[in-house]
């Protein structure tokens, strides 16, 4: 039986080198042609390059030129001396003041984080300073992508380089509470690899985070991006649209919401023939705006910016836990901005309604005033050997610390919660300068301090 396969084995062993050979054969002979013709692919390969570079300076323009008659500062192409100009000050720009002497000395203390294009760092500088620098990724999806396609990487550091060198713009001409600040730049290829930005540290927002923490720093964050919202469609470069829009884009720094990521921002309204041009699409819904007489959109970047507002940020962190009270006044945010039946400037009128009614203590009017006869007040005091409990939301873990408005709301809240015995009051405030208030069952004992007060509950203590 064995022998009579030989036949058939020696046949497939022949045939199977027949294809081996004729498949070298072809990849040699293709090989030839592609360096017989190689010249013009390269000259190809470099015409598209360039072409790439060209229109990334291009994109650059609209930022720099706002008005009619407004000229490109510096010489071509655009960006071709960023550190000539680091400390140049113009209408909407920031003095920068590191730059890359200060860089010399720093230590690398922390990554941050990397994308597509860039790659952000936690440096220590000489003289203390804590800053993020961000530069090119050189291991980052685009970098790759592009040596693979034109296998130059000089000029792809220069094409990559791009994005970061647009936000550097922007964040010279965009300045606000809730944009990061650039304390910045540096263009040195011998002490940094090439471009970076230096700017003020903050920490990646972790929604799980801020879901955890008391509703009234939630609502900062929510505040804060309206109020931003509200700039980017009345800035100086026109409407700012952020195509990419998502929670990484923005860090807290100091309990504050600040965009960090700008360079997929868009400084012009879509252009449209036809209201379908103006189409708004999200993943749940729809929305359109009607295509104006000079064939644009108008209004689409503010819509776009509001609802992912709504879709991240608002339907997470603004209606739960809201006090009872504001509750009517947050819903009505939530319906209009779910949607979009109000702009960003009513929008924002509606969040100051909220605040100014959270801190002036309005949604408390009708709390009975006599429950705080039921507490001894000692001034001048304050409790060690607590018994702590805890309770949610928190401004500490292992605590009940809440934010009042006054100790008639304290007491109340100690009043409803069965193991409270007393609280006390201290000079500590939150942002909105509401009062810190510690929740406890029990004390070991009572210390004078001239900056706290203690009410202890008349029937439990």
């Amino acid at each position: 039986m064995t022998s009579s396969r030989n036949p058939f084995f020696t046949a497939s062993c022949l045939a199977l080198l027949i294809i081996s050979l004729t498949v070298v054969v072809k990849k040699w002979h293709f090989g030839l042609r592609e360096k017989a013709s190689g010249a013009p692919n390269v000259d190809l390969t470099r015409d598209k390059l360039l072409q790439q570079l060209k229109e990334r300076q291009q994109e650059l323009l609209p930022f720099y030129i706002t008005s009619p008659g407004q000229q490109l500062p510096g010489n071509s192409p655009v960006f071709s001396n960023v550190d000539a100009r680091r400390n140049e000050t113009s209408e909407g720009s920031t003095t920068s003041d590191i730059g890359c002497s200060e860089l010399s000395g720093m230590t690398v203390v922390d990554f941050l984080g990397a994308g597509y294009t860039k790659t952000v760092l936690k440096v220590v500088l000489q003289q203390g300073t804590d800053v993020a620098l961000k530069s090119v990724n050189e291991q980052g999806t685009d970098m790759r992508s592009c040596l693979e396609d034109f296998r130059d990487p000089q000029s792809c550091q220069e094409l990559v380089s791009f994005k970061l060198r647009k936000e550097i713009v922007l964040l010279q001409r965009l300045q606000h509470p809730n944009i990061v600040k650039l304390r910045g730049q540096c263009q040195d290829s011998g002490l940094v690899g090439g471009i970076v930005a230096v700017l003020e540290q903050g920490t990646p927002v972790q929604m799980i985070q801020l879901l955890q923490s008391p509703w009234e720093e939630r609502f900062r964050v929510c505040l804060g991006l309206v109020r931003l919202l509200h700039y980017l469609s009345h800035s100086p470069l026109g409407s700012v649209a952020l195509l990419d829009f998502q929670p990484r884009q923005f860090v807290m720094v100091s309990g504050e919401l600040k965009l960090t990521d700008l360079d997929d921002a868009s400084v012009r309204e879509p252009s449209c023939q036809m209201d379908s041009d103006c189409l708004l699409q999200f993943p749940l819904r729809n929305f359109t705006v009607p295509c104006s007489a000079s064939g644009v959109c108008e209004g689409l970047n503010e819509m776009r910016n509001l609802y992912n507002a709504y879709r991240y940020f608002f339907i997470y962190l603004l209606p739960h836990q809201a006090p009872t009270t504001l509750k009517p006044l947050v819903d009505r945010i939530m319906n209009t901005t779910g949607e979009l039946k109000h702009n960003v400037n009513e929008t924002l009128e509606a969040f100051e309604e909220v605040l100014h009614v959270f801190k002036s203590g309005l949604h408390l009017q009708n709390m009975p005033p006599s429950i705080i006869k039921e507490y001894a007040v000692l001034k001048g005091m304050r409790t060690a050997g607590n018994m702590d409990y805890r309770c949610w939301p928190s401004y500490e873990l292992q605590a009940c610390v809440l934010s009042v408005h006054n100790a008639l709301e304290a007491a109340h809240i100690c009043s409803s919660h069965p193991q409270c015995t007393s609280f006390s009051l201290s000079s500590q405030k939150t942002w909105t300068g509401r009062l810190l208030a510690s929740f406890r069952s029990g004390f070991g004992q009572l210390l004078p301090d001239v900056s706290s007060t203690v009410y202890m509950r008349s029937a439990k203590a």
